[in-house]
């Protein structure tokens, strides 16, 4: 089958969060199994050049915008055995970032107007639109309303992943007319969503069939705690509703083989990753000590991740012996924070706020916890990865992480990490308390290890339940 992923963000080009990773991996796992999958993504002022220099121009079309005529270039790329084809505007795309503009509801109207309209020049007929979050979510949308009529997309079958509800893209009314050429009478139920027009809210109703990064999640958003105001709509939908659990690359995470880290190893080699324990203390001006737990927080400095929990009991936290490292960037209250709490905690605190990429993995193989106590996580890479590289994951039970974390159960030895359920800070330092107990019983605790390594977090799975889903959407089952 030939499958278009039409996306705001891809690695390696460019990345916010794990919806690039997701445009970067899946495709390739899909390949493996026979498909001719391809990207479409904007050409971004921020793309590195040595990419840019590659890519080659294959059209130029104008896409109207109702009274603006706007260009549009199409540019395509193949790398690493998937071709990309990037839409090229400077006026919406070479910015100082990718999100967050005044203009955001002109620049995706236009980024969805020109997926579309751009097909016919492609050298590749889709079978499958596949689009992810909010900023593609009209494009099903105007397929049904404008484009059916017209052989190439008669026959065209939609897939829209949400990989954050929190995020939908809700703009004034005034856009139907203004930018998407649509007059009031389809500011109904389809689109409106008090007195806005809400892009998720649009893909949702129009797609063919709807997915989640992860099954919890998938039940999760149907809930009004978690539905974000769109739980009825999702329950209405969900006949044609599935959670697939996302995966990590695991050729770019693999400890055994990593170029970051100081030492490499595998579940049979762990005392190499004490070296990466000792390398990370060396680097932050830590103590150097095999016994000290080390537990690290990678993640965006928001209320979403659970860090209002962690402010919470941190003075309880520094009563214990351990040593805590924080990379990240966000909120300028947590920045703050952690960045005091580091000042006035010389001896166990380490804040880098900011994000590396080479610091990130000597993290995760250096660290012997990690911690995600998130309010609300749809699927969570960081737990994975850390479990990749034998540190243990300290989870509450949302989203991806009660898929992937069971925590360990003494009595059957069973256990990849440990979790807590209530959104509660001395839920989650009580689960700290049991994590350390554990470290200082060494046997327990390498067998805990071994079992998380174990696993397999890679795309393979994933892969195939998308691979039959596919299948099923143009055989018409759904």
């Amino acid at each position: 089958m030939n499958i278009l992923f039409i996306v705001s963000e891809c690695v390696p080009f460019i990345k916010s969060g794990g919806l690039a990773d997701v445009a970067g991996a899946l495709p390739k796992e899909l390949k493996k199994l026979g498909n001719d999958v391809r990207v479409l993504m904007p050409k971004y002022g921020g793309i590195a050049q040595h990419y840019k220099e590659r890519m080659e121009k294959i059209a130029e079309i104008t896409v109207q915008l109702s009274w603006r005529n706007q260009y549009c270039g199409v540019e395509k790329l193949e790398h690493e055995g998937i071709i990309y084809y990037f839409i090229d505007n400077e006026y919406y795309f070479k910015r100082d970032g990718m999100y967050g503009f005044y203009d955001d509801g002109e620049r995706f109207s236009y980024f969805c107007r020109a997926a579309l309209n751009v097909l016919p020049y492609l050298d590749f007929k889709p079978d499958i639109l596949h689009c992810h979050d909010w900023h593609t979510g009209m494009i099903p949308f105007l397929l049904n309303a404008q484009y059916r009529s017209y052989p190439l997309y008669a026959n065209l079958r939609t897939i829209f992943t949400i990989h954050n509800l929190q995020f939908q893209g809700i703009f004034p009314r005034e856009i139907l007319g203004d930018l998407l050429n649509l007059d009031d009478s389809y500011f109904d139920d389809r689109l409106e969503f008090y007195g806005c027009v809400n892009f998720m809210k649009a893909a949702i109703v129009s797609s063919d069939f709807i997915t989640t990064v992860s099954p919890t999640y998938m039940d999760e958003i149907q809930m009004p705690y978690y539905g974000e105001k769109l739980d009825g709509l999702l329950r209405s939908r969900s006949y044609k509703l599935k959670g697939i659990l996302n995966g990590i690359d695991v050729d770019i995470y693999n400890p055994a083989t990593d170029p970051f880290i100081i030492a490499n190893y595998d579940q049979n080699s762990l005392k190499e990753k004490v070296k990466n324990k000792r390398h990370l203390q060396h680097y932050f001006g830590l103590k150097e000590s095999d016994d000290t737990p080390v537990i690290a927080i990678i993640s965006r400095l928001t209320e979403q991740k659970g860090l209002d929990l962690v402010k919470r009991v941190f003075h309880e936290l520094m009563s214990y012996d351990l040593q805590f490292i924080i990379l990240g960037t966000g909120d300028l209250q947590f920045e703050d924070f952690f960045r005091t709490m580091e000042h006035l905690n010389k001896d166990k605190v380490r804040a880098y706020i900011g994000f590396n990429e080479e610091l990130a993995h000597q993290i995760y193989a250096g660290a012997d916890l990690f911690l995600m106590p998130s309010k609300f996580e749809p699927c969570g890479l960081g737990q994975l990865i850390a479990m990749r590289y034998g540190t243990i994951p300290i989870v509450r039970e949302t989203g991806g992480l009660n898929d992937t974390v069971t925590s360990y159960n003494e009595f059957t030895g069973e256990g990849n990490g440990f979790s807590f359920k209530n959104f509660n800070a001395h839920d989650m330092l009580y689960t700290i308390k049991r994590a350390l107990s554990f470290y200082n019983q060494k046997t327990v605790w390498e067998k805990i290890v071994k079992t998380a390594m174990s696993q397999d977090y890679s795309w393979f799975q994933s892969a195939q339940k998308y691979n039959d889903m596919y299948r099923g959407l143009y055989k018409g089952e759904y």
